[in-house]
């Protein structure tokens, strides 16, 4: 497996916006399923953003229209867009990334993102 980084988080207010980022050392190609998490504590882990090398994508109903998930051209870090952000967005999110030539899925450790109404 590959350590993840995420960066990008931290506070803001409510209705603003933030990019999280998930980068990882060395160079890979052909990412074949990208994932974003988020977990509240006392809560479960739940999928916030999910794209695969096909195309497809797939967002939590509580985000869809607001986040994007997307990958730079070079497939180096994969991105959450997160616009119109509201409280109950605060949360640890995580990046997740399968890559063709592996078996199993490379997580981040989480970052922090806190929405103040």
């Amino acid at each position: 497996q590959v350590q993840l980084v995420e960066s990008g988080g931290g506070l803001v207010q409510a209705g603003g916006s933030l990019r999280l980022s998930c980068g990882f050392p060395g160079t890979f190609f052909n990412i074949d399923d990208m994932r974003w998490l988020r977990q509240v504590p006392g809560k479960e882990r739940e999928l916030v953003a999910h794209a695969t090398s096909g195309g497809s994508t797939n967002y939590a109903d509580s985000v869809k229209g607001r986040f994007t998930i997307s990958r730079d051209s070079a497939e180096s870090t994969v991105y959450l867009q997160m616009n119109s952000l509201r409280p109950e967005d605060t949360a640890v999110y995580y990046c997740g990334i399968k890559w063709a030539d592996y078996d199993l899925f490379s997580w981040g450790q989480g970052i922090q993102v806190t929405v103040s109404s």
